[in-house]
Order: structure tokens, then C-alpha cells, then sequence
């Protein structure tokens, strides 16, 4: 049974100007809770790819420190218009030492991506803010109810916000775009034209 304390409740949105979201968190009295910084993510599977047909992901990240997480299936909570998921995370000492223990236990890493990000808090929610070698976003976490109120301070609209990670925006735009690679870095996407927007459309959810 799953936790509520371990589920993740949150909404993206595509931003192009960060800066304009950042001015806007510090007029609003938001705390820096973390400067911006290059993050590397590997995600790990076998080699059925078992937990990505189960819609699970397990994700080293290496930022400031090194992480372990597991994310579950969305949950489908009615009357919610947020993305709500289980997500477990312990840090670990040594990245390197952690991928070589996933491969002893037969899990290889079947994707690279990157990003940075800057960290803020306004009130009880987390925000994020993403540039990714695809585009640009702004990621809110915390209560429904108050994700929505900072939504709307930060003039986001809600019916534009974005309920998928990540990796699944890459994968429709490698598939309607034919790219020829599936690692999400800047190394790559400097090789294309393709960007977010060439989607966009196929992400539209109900207000």
C-alpha cells in the first residue's frame, strides 16, 4: 500500500522565459532554497524493459549529490487535476558505486538526460526551474490546492500545464520528429532543430 507521504503531486509548465518566472517568485517573497545547477540523470532498466511497460522508473541522479529514485504508475485520484505518482529517493555516497550495484542485480542504464535547475519554495510549494536541451519549464510540487494558487501568482495558465515527465515529452518527439537518438542532452538536441514546441499541441489537457 502505497504512502500518501510518498506520493508526488505535480503539474509542469513550458516556459521560455525563466527569467521572467524568477523576477516574478522574488517579487513574491520566494526562497532560493537551491542555486542553479547541471544535473545528469541515468534511468535504469532490464533488459525486457519490465519497468518501463509497468510505467515505473528508477533514476539515478547526480547533482550536488547522488540520488536513487523509484517513481510508481501515475495515480488516477479523482476530482485531481495534478500528476500524482509514488516516488521513493535515498542519497547515495557514490554514484559510480550505485550503477555498478544495479548492473550486479541485472539493470543496465537504457537513458541518459540532463538538465539544470534552480530551486525555489513559495509557501508550502516547490518550484523548479528547468531548462531542458528541449525547451523550457516551470515544475510546481506540493498540495493540489496550493500548486494552483501559486500557478496562479506566477501568472501560469492552468489549462497549459503539462501532467507527463520528461522522458515521455521525449519520446513523442523522437517519434514524430524521427530523431535519431534517445538520450535527452544538450550534446544531442545541438544536432537538431527539433524543440518542445514541435508537440506541444499533443499536450493539451482539460482545465
Amino acid at each position: 500500500m502505497v504512502s500518501t507521504a510518498d506520493l508526488e503531486v505535480e503539474v509542469k509548465f513550458y516556459t521560455p522565459d525563466l527569467t521572467a518566472v524568477r523576477q516574478r517568485l522574488l517579487a513574491e517573497g520566494a526562497e532560493l532554497v537551491a542555486d542553479r545547477i547541471f544535473e545528469r540523470n541515468m534511468r535504469f532498466d532490464n533488459s525486457q524493459g519490465e519497468l518501463q511497460h509497468k510505467r515505473q522508473l528508477l533514476r539515478l541522479r547526480q547533482d550536488r549529490a547522488a540520488r536513487l529514485t523509484f517513481k510508481g504508475e501515475s495515480a488516477h485520484q479523482a476530482g485531481s487535476e495534478a500528476q500524482v505518482r509514488e516516488e521513493l529517493e535515498i542519497t547515495v555516497s557514490s554514484f559510480e558505486t550505485a550503477v555498478a550495484i544495479l548492473q550486479r542485480l541485472g539493470l543496465q542504464p537504457v537513458q541518459l538526460y540532463e538538465k539544470y535547475r534552480e530551486t525555489f519554495r513559495l509557501g508550502p510549494v516547490e518550484i523548479v526551474l528547468d531548462e531542458l536541451p528541449f525547451g523550457n519549464f516551470v515544475e510546481l510540487e506540493g498540495e493540489e490546492a496550493a500548486i494552483r494558487a501559486v500557478a496562479a501568482t506566477l501568472g501560469l495558465d492552468w489549462s497549459r500545464r503539462i501532467l507527463y515527465n520528461y522522458l515521455y515529452l521525449m519520446a513523442l518527439l523522437k517519434e514524430q520528429q524521427e530523431l535519431p537518438f534517445s538520450d535527452l542532452t544538450f550534446d544531442n538536441f545541438r544536432q537538431t532543430t527539433a524543440t518542445i514546441t514541435d508537440i506541444l499541441e499533443l499536450l493539451a489537457v482539460s482545465a
